[in-house]
């Protein structure tokens, strides 16, 4: 199967979604099937898999064994880009064929954003810190200015305002205002290592973000105070957080020997959801912005599930064996079989 065209990728990392009539959007994770390997350091099969309602899991774009990520120019569908191991891999065909991007300067990379007003500004993170493209990806440099620990895993555009970054890196949260330029730390969250950072709708000013050891932090007004929230958490390595684009009151938080929290008030109470997970360890989860309160988890190895009740009860989701790094949505413009 071909798919011609992506529209917008609407992955947990991204800016506020794009909306468009239809068709719906199509759920995607970036992982590698780790589980089965027998001594091999290289996974069997690994990258960027989608899935369909028809087909289950199906591989899309190349076969790379490090994809953390995913991203897409909202400004022109035909322009996707991949955040990998050994750097930053392109297409501008919708998929059709893609090119590295990135020299050896820029590798291990983990999230990428695009400015939804401009698709020339192209932000990532990286282990070694945040490289940006003012040129559609065409050349990149550095922009570290006022961070110290580098190492960064999550990064995100403020949908209101498209020059604010935010990005979580080893040292805490840090805030840049003029496109990443110069960055501060947010210090009302701790200067540990932020995991996971989303927001819901730009309506709704919701974002999330969770961290190793310093349990997740909540803010309703795009990150620009910060309250903990799910205190039972607040000692574990804390890797995936959501919030629901359709209804902001959603949130869900996750991470190794937590299983899944959610609350379906805004963050007031959380309630443990880990009957009925495949594994207690928890890597990545998403809400189905087609299906309101429709929440997805992958557990390490032990495959994906999801849940229409706030994780009161699971289904099976597929998946099994696989390392999941990111989990999202792609919405389709075309599909040819």
């Amino acid at each position: 199967m071909m798919l011609t065209t992506i529209r917008t990728l609407l992955a947990l990392g991204l800016t506020g979604s794009i909306a468009f009539a239809q068709p719906e959007s199509v759920l995607f994770t970036a992982a590698a099937f780790t589980k089965a390997q027998k001594n091999s350091s290289i996974p069997t099969d690994a990258g960027i898999f989608i899935h369909l309602p028809d087909k289950g899991w199906t591989p899309y774009g190349p076969k790379i064994q490090q994809v953390a990520s995913a991203s897409v120019d909202p400004s022109d569908s035909s322009r996707i880009f991949l955040a990998c191991g050994n750097g930053i891999v392109r297409s501008t065909d919708g998929g059709q064929s893609w090119r590295m991007v990135t020299d050896w300067r820029v590798s291990d990379v983990t999230a990428i954003v695009i400015d939804p007003t401009d698709g020339k500004n192209v932000y990532a993170a990286s282990g070694w810190g945040l490289v940006r493209s003012l040129d559609g990806g065409d050349s990149w440099e550095s922009i570290n200015t006022g961070i110290d620990e580098r190492f960064s895993k999550t990064i995100t555009l403020d949908p209101r305002n498209p020059s604010r970054l935010l990005v979580g890196t080893g040292g805490g949260l840090f805030e840049s205002t003029n496109r990443g330029n110069k960055w501060r730390r947010i210090k009302a969250v701790p200067a540990g290592h932020v995991l996971r950072l989303r927001h819901g709708n730009a309506k709704s000013g919701v974002w999330l973000a969770v961290t190793e050891g310093h349990g997740a932090w909540l803010s309703t007004n795009s990150g620009k105070t910060w309250q903990p929230t799910a205190p039972s958490a607040g000692d574990a390595n804390l890797y995936a957080c959501a919030v629901d684009p359709q209804n902001a009151q959603n949130l869900a938080v996750g991470g190794w020997a937590v299983g899944v929290l959610t609350s379906t008030d805004g963050g007031k109470t959380w309630q443990q959801r880990s009957e009925g997970l495949p594994s207690p360890n928890v890597l990545t989860l998403a809400y189905d912005p087609n299906n309101p309160g429709k929440l997805w988890a992958a557990s390490f190895e032990e495959g994906t599930v999801w849940s229409q009740d706030a994780g009161a009860t699971w289904q099976d989701g597929g998946l099994d064996g696989a390392l999941t790094n990111d989990l999202g949505f792609l919405t389709l413009a075309d599909n040819t079989r």
